[in-house]
């Protein structure tokens, strides 16, 4: 399965979808999608890194914490991620690392989100890959 996201319509929110091969790609994609719902990052490039360590009971938990994260550093550090990595961690969950850029370095062409709904959160492996979707509140 080739990795992919895209945003489709919600009437209020913002709605995001992605698929990868793996678990890990699936997240990393709806990361990338989340943030092509308000910022134009074409023309940015990474100037510091985040990384955080996340310990998930369920595929979807590990979606929210993500993205979570993503709102949280707009929120406290004024970054927006440019790429995104995740990794099982050695002992137990899962590594995330950030390639990031000020918030000022991009165009905005959207609503940031504020907050991750868990209305209408779908994450699941299917016979090609994984797939999710996701509203964003903003």
């Amino acid at each position: 399965m080739q990795p992919g996201h895209r945003s489709v319509p919600h009437t209020a929110d913002a709605r995001i979808e992605a698929w990868a091969a793996t678990r890990e790609a699936c997240v990393a994609e709806a990361v990338t999608a989340m943030v092509e719902t308000f910022a134009d990052t074409s023309a940015a490039r990474p100037t510091d890194s985040a990384s955080f360590e996340v310990t998930a009971d369920t595929d979807e938990d590990l979606l929210v914490a993500v993205l979570d994260e993503v709102v949280y550093l707009l929120d406290t550090a004024d970054v927006i991620p440019l790429a995104t990595r995740v990794e099982p961690a050695l002992e137990e969950g899962y590594d995330v690392h950030f390639e990031v850029t000020d918030i000022g370095e991009v165009e905005l062409v959207g609503a940031v989100p504020k907050a991750v709904s868990l209305h209408g959160l779908r994450f699941e492996q299917g016979p090609e890959g994984w797939t999710c979707a996701v509203t964003l509140d903003v």
